[in-house]
């Protein structure tokens, strides 16, 4: 709610000893329209939303000192408006005397338009110095000077009000509407088990009330410690409420919400992820069961190989499902959301281990098959090329295929007779693609 601006300057001709009639009748048509313009101004503040709370209100703080200024400065401008009420009244006196003025009457109208013809008396009220000067009894002024001075501190005035009044109009009710929305928040949160002392939320939760209650309290009777003024501006209320503890807050809120869905979303599919659990566990027992027969195989049937050893069953993670389905059970949300997050990763990642200790496990099987193959390959490729009967190869493929048939199954020393088999294969073969001796008759 706003009022009026600052009272128009007055613009005073050059100083002449005296004044003629007609310039007397325009300044004090002039002085007529600046008194209705300050009257309206004043009347303003008067009725300001923010100058009415500021007299009700509890203050405290730098507001309660500034506001014991600033209402001095009210009431000196009501004492400066009633001795620019009475000087103009008492040069509009002079002037009806005649339709003519004399000299007199000039003389009377110059000192009173343009002299130090007005007094302040300041014996009922005495000023803060730091308003009206060093204290006087009373102060001399001109009209133009009366209307700076009046200036002065109606824009001190009007700057206070105004800013109190932005951080009234604005914050409070945002802080109600945020703290509607915290007593939503807390019921949502009590009803997945989401307390104080049993849940970080529950315990944000509570410190976010208590911080809103304190700044409510802060910003009713201290406004103007929730004021940042505009940098540069000079106009009265340039600036803007301080928020930057309430936005601290709405984000914590924020957070906590986020948290309260996420609990909510668990009590949702709590059942579809538990599920979800037991069979990725189950996949990694059977993994293991497997890796654990093969490398009783693999034992068997490979000799000289390192075979790592195979963990047994995550009872760790079969224990913690089963507190799992207990906090299911018992709707403990707030347990199960950050427990089920967990479980799902870790339960992933032992399916992972389960799968590797397979794959390393069964590497000298695969190597033996591969070896296998490989033998069998170059023995199809010598019979396409009509080697199949050749003794040499016949001999080393004899030798290379009863150690890899055999059990115990030596990896290294069956290699090496592949490879005889292979280079003994490569050679013959390089062999027929030689051409022989051209006949040259």
């Amino acid at each position: 709610m706003g009022v009026a601006g600052p009272f128009p300057g007055q613009a005073a001709g050059p100083p002449v000893p005296v004044m003629d009639r007609d310039e007397a009748d325009r300044a004090l048509a002039r002085l007529g329209a600046e008194h209705e313009a300050i009257e309206t101004s004043l009347l303003a503040l008067q009725d300001h939303a923010g100058r009415r709370l500021l007299e009700g209100a509890e203050l405290t703080g730098l507001t309660r000192e500034r506001w014991a200024s600033t209402d001095q400065s009210i009431t000196l401008l009501w004492g400066y408006f009633d001795a620019y009420t009475g000087a103009l009244a008492q040069a509009r006196t002079v002037r009806a005397r005649r339709r003519y003025p004399n000299r007199d009457d000039l003389v009377a109208l110059t000192e009173l338009l343009r002299g130090q013809g007005v007094t302040v008396a300041h014996a009922a009220a005495r000023p803060d110095p730091s308003i009206a000067g060093p204290a006087k009894l009373s102060e001399r002024f001109t009209l133009e000077e009366l209307v700076a001075r009046m200036n002065e501190l109606y824009a001190r005035s009007l700057d206070m009000v105004v800013a109190s009044d932005s951080v009234w109009s604005a914050l409070p009710a945002r802080i109600d509407l945020l703290a509607a929305e915290l007593h939503r928040t807390r019921s949502l949160a009590h009803s997945v088990g989401v307390r104080p002392g049993e849940h970080p939320s529950g315990d944000d939760l509570e410190a976010i009330t208590h911080e809103l209650a304190t700044l409510r309290v802060q910003v009713i009777s201290d406004p103007l410690a929730f004021w940042l003024p505009g940098p540069g501006s000079s106009a009265p209320g340039g600036g803007r409420p301080d928020t930057a503890r309430y936005d601290r807050a709405a984000r914590a809120l924020e957070e906590v919400r986020r948290e309260i869905e996420a609990v909510l979303a668990v009590r949702q599919d709590a059942e579809q992820r538990l599920v979800q659990l037991r069979d990725v566990l189950s996949r990694a027992d059977r993994t293991l069961t497997e890796a654990r027969s093969a490398r009783g195989e693999v034992l068997a049937k490979i000799a000289a190989s390192e075979v790592p050893a195979v963990s047994g069953p995550a009872t760790v993670l079969q224990e913690r499902l089963a507190a799992a389905s207990e906090y299911r059970r018992h709707a403990q949300w707030h347990r199960l959301s950050p427990l089920l997050e967990t479980l799902e990763r870790e339960a992933e990642e032992e399916l992972l281990r389960a799968r590797e200790s397979l794959t390393a496990v069964t590497a000298p099987l695969a190597v033996r098959a591969e070896l296998r193959g490989r033998l069998d390959a170059y023995k199809a490729k010598v019979a396409r090329h009509g080697l199949a009967e050749d003794p040499l190869l016949i001999e080393r493929y004899d030798a290379a295929r009863r150690m890899l048939w055999s059990a115990p199954c030596d990896l290294r020393v069956a290699g090496q007779a592949v490879l005889r088999y292979q280079e003994a294969a490569a050679e013959l073969l390089s062999q027929l693609r030689t051409p022989g001796p051209e006949d040259r008759r």
